[in-house]
């Protein structure tokens, strides 16, 4: 099957129908899998539905905002419209949504809620060339667009399908949002060459990602930088989608390093890779690296698209080199020209070609490479930023500021030395601005801004300010700093946006932001350090309330000065560090320890359940019902989801290991008894569990009201309830007492792994709970004696292990912080902060040295969870980056 040229058409259905028959033209072929597809769409099929959405919105073009999925029925009604004539306004959901609706006006809307019409005749006059206005190059919340046209869109389509060489068999995922000038690009691409498109939102991230993938045959999908960085980070090769051809890369540079990894990787394992250049001026694509250069040239972007070609205009005012200039392009893709108002919709053509903005030079060998911009304009995240705007836009909100691009983030810099610099009120204003999370965004507070002699800013100079020296220690490290003189609520709401994402304020604590336990240690330890000191009830104070409780500048400094003595001054001034840390610290080393036969010291997981109480209390107790609710099951679901991942993996080669317990239902469905390996990945089961139970009690209204109004007394009653089954299975009569089974019916309660139980251990996450709460000398021994009554012959036969328990909740409760030298906290510190993933991926490194080298056994299964702990945090913080340029 050819592919079909625009100008294949016939002149009068270049618009409206002629897309229509297009689309009919290949027939029974399949055009659309995946979300909202059911069993497939075929392209007859497709066209049926855009020939009945394009007669809902009639002859006369209106003027649409549609609010775009990667589904079919949001592809449905884009193509209708085109179909009809009537130009679209392609957005995403959000702000900016809002903010180009207030300022276009459209007289036909197209979201989740349907069709909506707000006229039945246009209120604007629209010129008939027009089909699509997209925000450019994906900058957000701008009422400028570009504005193409329909031969725009099936030129550059053509273009595309000749150059990649689609074929009517080939299948592309929409890994990129639909009105994204590059994800649309796909979707046209494939349609015009008879392909199949399949329609997904989910990340390269995502495991139900590649099953999808291989289940529709995928041969392509597309990526920005951030894509192809994520790529890497999962050890991706291209074997785990066995159709796959090639992968295109646009929306940014790509580095050269980074080029020649991933085209050396598809050389070895059959697939190419496609780098790519292009702005929404030009409708997507306006040069490509054909994929057998793409090891030799991989800093350059290649040759331009069929039909299109590329100029270098000299500027000497910018560069003395004569050989380096404006890249200017020209091709039948270009648009017709912006839009930053209703009355521009009625224009025709008013550019003719396109200056890119980017100073570039041709080689000898014929490509083009780019060394630099013209204008301020950086990418992060792969949103194109404009520079002076956000200058502008922080003006208006009272805030002088310089901006830079710092490459991998934004370089604001806002001068101290006039006023205290509002941080959070900076780092929102920003985000307005750009649609970037605060992990984009790099804020410096100088004294004054730097200045050439000219007077103008000293851009490179901020840029230079921002960048960590070379001989820089890692962050773990937490190297000495001159302490502030003074600490204030702005300044804490920052250490919370840094850690945890979100824009922060100081009437915002730890936990109103959705602080949880698996956070925690990182902010508690950062706190330590600024303010001298930490409260207990650290994670419920304002971030202006815990600036109250810093320490003078004095003690702080005192605190983090050097000791004497060459032993102390390696080991550091003190740090105080919580007790629920070292904890977590201890435990995890002691577990994988003694299963390493390093030494024998058990007790450390049951005693990881009474701190998770505690921090349960802490973090979700107080909170209102419903946002209890939610807060807890993210929690669950960022312990469910690491946990699910590495046993899956672990499930494709280890016997033994299945579905039940990939999905963590072992404790339901897996053996009665303890049997290695299926019973492994119980503490992750029962603590999941634990979790779930105590927020499913607290969902009941009745409870949730007497926990408030007996903040100990309830806790305590939990102790009691849960010493049932604790004591109960052990006694009941013409039970096991070696294996303690019992049965009533169907249920079988207990059995080998009787203390490995969620109903059996549920009395040491409760007395975790009380201990959270006991707040008098009376209510820490009520705890006291609760915890050496109950945990004591827990482990029968095991004194120690009895006692390790026992004095974990006994430190909860006497002993809230400790002091350790400051080169110990970064490793306790990352052991805590890691220990389930230690927990996770230690069975499948200490049995292979556990009976040879205990002692590298241990330490290579802690250093295999700190890698895996930071390299999922790492994932994270650049999926939410993803997530925040794709709203």
């Amino acid at each position: 099957m050819s592919v079909i040229h625009p100008h294949d058409l016939p002149a009068g259905e270049r618009r409206g129908a002629g897309l229509v028959r297009l689309l009919a033209r290949h027939g029974d072929c399949t055009a659309l899998t995946g979300s909202g597809t059911a069993d497939g769409i075929t392209y007859a099929e497709l066209a049926g539905r855009v020939a009945a959405f394009a007669r809902r919105l009639g002859p006369a073009p209106r003027l649409l905002l549609l609010e775009a999925a990667n589904d079919a029925d949001a592809l449905v009604a884009w193509l209708g419209a085109l179909a009809a004539g009537s130009p679209v306004l392609l957005t995403g959901p959000g702000a900016a949504r809002d903010g180009l609706a207030a300022a276009y006006d459209p007289d036909v809307e197209w979201g989740p809620a349907g069709l909506v019409e707000h006229r039945a005749t246009s209120a604007h006059d629209l010129h008939p060339d027009l089909a699509l206005l997209l925000s450019t190059s994906g900058s957000t919340g701008s009422p400028k667009l570009v504005r193409l046209s329909h031969d725009n869109l099936l030129s550059n389509a053509r273009a595309i399908a000749e150059y990649l060489g689609i074929r009517p068999d080939d299948v592309a995922a929409t890994t990129l949002p639909v009105h994204y000038c590059y994800g649309l690009s796909v979707v046209h691409s494939h349609l015009v060459a008879g392909a199949t498109v399949h329609l997904t939102e989910r990340s390269v991230t995502d495991p139900r990602f590649w099953d999808e993938a291989r289940a529709a045959g995928v041969t392509t999908f597309p990526g920005v930088p951030h894509t192809f960085d994520m790529l890497e980070s999962l050890g991706f090769t291209g074997t785990e989608l066995p159709t796959l051809r090639y992968l295109t890369q646009a929306g940014g540079r790509l580095a050269p390093d980074a080029v020649r990894r991933h085209a050396a990787r598809g050389a070895a394992h059959g697939w190419d890779l496609v780098v790519m250049y292009g702005a929404t001026e030009a409708t997507a694509r306006m040069a490509f690296l054909p994929p057998h250069l793409a090891a030799d040239a991989a800093g350059t972007i290649g040759i331009p698209i069929p039909g299109g070609s590329l100029a270098i205009e000299p500027r000497p005012d910018l560069t003395g080199d004569p050989d380096v200039g404006e890249l200017v392009y020209r091709g039948d893709n270009v648009m017709l020209g912006y839009a930053t108002s209703t009355a521009e919709l009625a224009l025709g053509r008013t550019v003719h070609e396109l200056r890119t903005g980017d100073l570039g030079r041709q080689r000898d060998d014929g490509l083009f490479e780019v060394v630099g911009r013209c204008a301020r304009i950086a990418k992060v995240f792969g949103l194109r930023v404009d520079l002076d705007r956000v200058e502008r836009a922080l003006a208006a909100n009272g805030v002088v500021a310089a901006v830079a691009d710092g490459g991998d983030d934004l370089v604001v810099a806002v001068a101290a030395g006039a006023a205290r610099v509002d941080v959070p009120a900076v780092l929102r204003a920003v985000r307005e601005a750009t649609g970037l999370p605060p992990a984009g965004v790099r804020l410096l507070t100088p004294v004054d801004l730097p200045r050439l002699a000219s007077g103008k800013v000293d851009y490179r100079a901020l840029v230079a300010q921002a960048a960590p020296p070379e001989n820089e220690q890692p962050e773990t490290e937490q190297p000495e700093t001159e302490q502030p003189e003074t600490v204030d609520g702005a300044g804490v709401a920052a250490l919370f946006a840094a850690l945890l994402g979100k824009a922060a304020g100081p009437g915002d604590s730890f936990r109103s932001l959705g602080g949880d336990s698996l956070s925690y240690v990182e902010a508690s330890l950062r706190l330590e350090a600024l303010l001298g000191t930490l409260p207990s009830d650290w994670t419920a104070r304002t971030a202006e309330e815990l600036a109250g409780c810093a320490l003078p500048a004095s003690a702080r400094a005192s605190l983090a000065a050097r000791p004497a003595g060459p032993v102390a001054r390696w080991l550091g001034a003190a740090r105080t560090v919580e007790t629920t840390v070292l904890l977590r610290a201890l435990a995890i080393v002691t577990i994988v320890g003694s299963h390493a036969n390093l030494f024998v010291l058990l007790g450390g997981a049951h005693t990881l359940f009474a701190v998770l109480g505690f921090n349960y209390s802490r973090f979700h107790v107080d909170l209102p019902r419903a946002e209890r609710t939610r807060a807890a099951l993210r929690s669950v679901g960022r312990i469910a989801l690491p946990a699910v991942l590495v046993i899956g993996v672990v499930a494709t080669y280890k016997q033994g290991v299945g579905w039940k317990q990939v999905l963590l239902l072992n404790w339901l469905l897996g053996p009665g008894h303890w049997v290695n390996p299926q019973w492994r990945y119980w503490f992750i089961e029962v603590a999941l569990l634990l979790m779930l139970a105590a927020t499913a009690l607290l969902a009941v209204p009745a409870l949730d009201r007497i926990s408030r109004r007996h903040r100990f007394a309830f806790p305590v009653a939990l102790v009691l309830v849960g010493l049932v089954p604790r004591y109960g299975l052990r006694a009941w009569p013409g039970g096991d007492l070696d294996q303690r089974v019992f049965t009533i019916g169907a249920w079988h309660l207990g059995g080998g792994d009787y203390m490995h139980r969620a109903q059996v251990v549920f009395f040491l996450f409760a007395l975790g709970w009380a201990a959270a709460r006991a707040a008098t000398v009376r209510q820490r021994l009520v705890v006291s004696a609760l915890a050496v009554g109950s945990v004591w012959s827990f482990f029968e036969h095991e004194p120690a292990r009895d006692a390790y328990v026992i004095l974990g909740v006994l430190a909860l409760l006497w002993l809230r912080e400790v002091r350790l030298p400051a080169r110990v906290v970064p490793l306790v510190g990352a052991l805590a902060s890691s220990s389930m993933w230690i927990y996770l991926v230690h069975w499948e490194i200490y049995p292979h040295l556990e009976n040879r080298i205990p002692l590298l056994a241990t330490l290579l299964s802690l250093l295999a969870g700190v890698m895996a702990w930071q390299a999922w945090t790492r994932g994270e913080a650049r999926l939410r980056g993803l997530q925040a340029r794709r709203r």
